[in-house]
């Protein structure tokens, strides 16, 4: 086997889990939908009551991972990458947590 032939080999299967540019575009329009329905719940703040934020709050992570996974290519990548990424956003959620609990945000 040639090492051109084997340089193919390798890059073919090291790219086997990626997806087509079709599938980005489709991944991309699905994003700009909850977007679009995002704003939308956002004039009905009255309507929806205490559904309101858990609503938003559940999108927002539909799309927080959707970008993560994929535009990020965390899905597609090492572990290791991956466990950096959610170290990283975990020690920034605590310390934004922290900040808040200071300045008795969540208290009364």
């Amino acid at each position: 086997m040639s090492t051109e032939t084997a340089h193919a080999t390798e890059h073919d299967e090291a790219n086997h889990d990626h997806w087509s540019d079709l599938s980005y575009v489709r991944l991309a329009l699905a994003l700009a939908l909850i977007t679009a329905i995002e704003v939308a719940i956002s004039y009905k703040v009255d309507e929806l009551g205490a559904v309101f934020l858990p609503l938003l709050l559940g999108l927002m992570l539909v799309k927080f991972f959707s970008v993560v996974l994929f535009f990020m290519h965390l899905k597609f990548d090492n572990r290791l990458f991956s466990l950096m990424f959610y170290l990283g956003l975990g020690l920034a959620v605590a310390v934004y947590a922290a900040m808040l609990f200071t300045f008795r945000f969540f208290g009364s």
